[in-house]
């Protein structure tokens, strides 16, 4: 009896450890959360899948994209940033790649951050003629300004970011003011949130700067103008991106990429598993605004939103792990 109580003592405790060896082997993990809902989202997608898929102990860590690639670089830590936005801050991400101090795995999201002049796209279906700013400035009057609706109205961000900038000197250089535009200012991410959804579920006209992917766009569908020109480069940093620039020419707006990025002494350690998982996940855009819409409307938390994507997206996870591991998380769910 003795014996047998203790084949059960040792075997319960053999079981117990298989997670604790899992976790060994994998090791401690620290994962950036990035402070914008996508970013949020798949931080939560990683941390639960490196849990529970293949036994690492993980924790967040808030971050924000200067401070927190600059440390990868300094000082190797976090282990992993699920989505740098590494154009934004060009200088400070070659250096790390360049160094080898940051490796660069998955697009996490397929088209990368995509800037510029929206319409919706009931707009769109009803005038199919309109593909590029060119053809939307030919029409004042389905964008009608609400203070004067002989006008056309172009609705900008607040003062401060980047793409405000952007559009303003894009104004310019498109020469929306003579073609019968005014450019708004919204004031705030609030206003010019606010303007879009009055329009939209109005069914009016809205013409405005935005970007993808954002919960917004996932719930109400718009259609990204092209710019009718390419993207240069050097008149983007010439002008562009300079708000006392006196004379922007028409240019194509460049994307950015969103990578993520492993630091280097993580990616020596990591299992080919752990690293393979890194380098498959990846998410389309309509993907992720459809669960970001889904975090907004029911005020879900990056972790909420990561078990809702894991138990009604395993069509497309589960490409991005072992057999095991989709086992395993399929259990946990």
């Amino acid at each position: 009896m003795r014996l047998k109580l203790l084949g059960v003592v040792f075997t319960v405790g053999a079981l117990c450890g298989i997670p604790q060896a899992n976790a060994a082997s994998c090791g401690n993990v620290t994962i950036a959360s990035m402070n914008w809902q996508s970013a949020e989202l798949e931080a939560a997608v990683d941390k639960y899948i490196l849990t529970e898929g293949y036994g690492c102990s993980v924790n967040s860590v808030i971050g924000d994209t200067v401070p927190t690639i600059t440390s990868m670089v300094e000082k190797g830590k976090p282990d992993i940033v699920s989505e740098g936005a590494i154009d934004l801050l060009p200088a400070v991400a070659k250096q790390g790649i360049d160094s080898k101090k940051i490796v660069t795995a998955a697009n996490v999201i397929k088209e990368g951050a995509v800037y510029g002049w929206y319409i919706p796209k009931y707009v769109a279906d009803a005038h199919p003629e309109i593909k590029t700013i060119p053809d939307a400035l030919k029409h004042p009057e389905l964008f009608p300004d609400p203070e004067n609706p002989k006008k056309g109205a172009i609705y900008n961000g607040p003062q401060g970011w980047g793409v405000t900038v952007n559009t303003a000197q894009l104004y310019k250089a498109f020469k929306a003011e003579q073609a019968g535009f005014r450019l708004v200012d919204t004031g705030s991410a609030a206003g010019l949130d606010g303007s879009l959804t009055k329009a939209y579920e109005r069914k009016q006209g809205w013409l405005g700067v935005y970007w993808a992917p954002t919960s917004l766009l996932g719930k109400y569908k718009m259609v990204k103008l092209e710019e009718g020109v390419p993207v240069d480069l050097a008149e983007w940093k010439r002008c562009t991106t300079v708000a006392s620039c006196p004379d922007p020419k028409p240019t194509g707006w460049p994307g950015s990429r969103l990578l993520t990025l492993v630091a280097k002494p993580f990616a020596d350690k990591a299992s080919p598993d752990v690293m393979k998982y890194l380098n498959t996940r990846t998410l389309t855009t309509n993907d992720v605004q459809q669960v970001m819409a889904w975090m907004t409307d029911n005020q879900a938390t990056g972790e909420d939103a990561a078990k809702h994507f894991l138990k009604n997206k395993p069509d497309v996870w589960t490409k991005w792990v072992t057999p095991a591991a989709a086992e395993k998380i399929k259990a946990s769910l």
